[in-house]
């Protein structure tokens, strides 16, 4: 059997590798471009004209590439910023209460945790960036599992975010940054809806961190979240299985249009910074005490904005 093509194929092909040098290649850069145009006209619509000169006030340490070295890159931190915006401006029309508390320089940024989805540091981190004067790039300390998911791993490294161990946040501290970090880790999110704004237990590794690096931390109320998605319950198996932490049960979820969270309104409350001296080293009894106080104090924000809202939609 001859391998050689036919005249009539040989002259499609030729045709073919016409159209995409002279036409296609054009077409499809052209359209490349007005997508990139689009999203960037969207992105300025959601975070105000004044975004790049907000974002040229946050001090950064990124390369002539756009990138820092924990990953950071300024183009996709624009459009999640963007996202971000549209949640906490439109989406869940966060009302903001102290955030002037929040000390210039380093600060934990610690906040109650709850919603299934992280959904609450998302607003937190516009909030920093949006209404606080100076604005602020917030860096969350990620859960180590989350790490081994498909994509997320790239995307919260591409977003700023950075895995939750301690070398990675003293190196961030000393950098000046605000770190958000949730204490109750992923027993705070996967709450049932039946324990909403039931704080759970808190670590200690953020007093710790705190007192070793004379770091100030400022609590975090967040009133709102726990509503956005309604847990039924976990199914611990299925969640070893898969080596997550929690697999929750939320029936709304098998709805149409039910994997968007319900747009409930989040209140966000800073209270007066908080600080800690003595040996980081001590014993888990003496730093549990001094968890305990920054615990009580965002619980009393906590029922104050629950006792003081008209509704969970308004």
């Amino acid at each position: 059997m001859s391998s050689e093509r036919p005249a009539g194929t040989t002259r499609a092909l030729v045709r073919l590798g016409r159209f995409a040098a002279g036409d296609a290649l054009p077409a499809l850069r052209r359209g490349v471009a007005w997508v990139r145009g689009t999203a960037d006209e969207l992105a300025i619509r959601m975070l105000g004209r004044d975004f790049e000169e907000r974002l040229r006030r946050v001090p950064l340490q990124v390369a002539h590439d756009g990138i820092d070295p924990f990953g950071l890159h300024l183009d996709t931190a624009k459009y999640a910023c963007a996202v971000a915006a549209f949640l906490h401006r439109i989406y869940f029309r966060t009302e903001v209460s102290g955030i002037e508390r929040v000390p210039p320089g380093a600060v934990l940024l610690v906040a109650n945790h709850s919603g299934q989805l992280p959904l609450d540091a998302v607003v937190i981190g516009a909030s920093l960036f949006l209404d606080a004067e100076p604005p602020r790039l917030v860096r969350s300390m990620v859960e180590k599992w989350a790490q081994g998911l498909p994509f997320v791993s790239t995307f919260f490294q591409r977003v700023g975010q950075v895995v939750g161990v301690p070398d990675n946040a003293r190196l961030l501290l000393a950098q000046g940054e605000a770190l958000l970090v949730f204490p109750e880790g992923a027993r705070g999110i996967a709450k049932p809806f039946r324990e909403r704004y039931q704080m759970t237990e808190f670590g200690l590794g953020f007093m710790r961190l705190a007192m070793e690096t004379h770091t100030p931390i400022v609590p975090i109320a967040v009133v709102g979240g726990e509503e956005q998605y309604v847990n039924v319950g976990n199914i611990e198996p299925l969640a070893r299985l898969l080596g997550m932490p929690v697999f929750p049960v939320v029936p709304q979820w098998f709805l149409p249009g039910g994997q968007l969270p319900l747009p409930t309104k989040y209140r966000l409350y800073f209270g007066e910074p908080l600080r800690f001296e003595g040996d980081p080293d001590d014993e888990d009894a003496a730093i549990a005490e001094k968890v305990a106080l920054v615990k009580a104090a965002i619980d009393r924000m906590l029922r104050r904005g629950l006792a003081t809202r008209r509704g969970v939609f308004w």
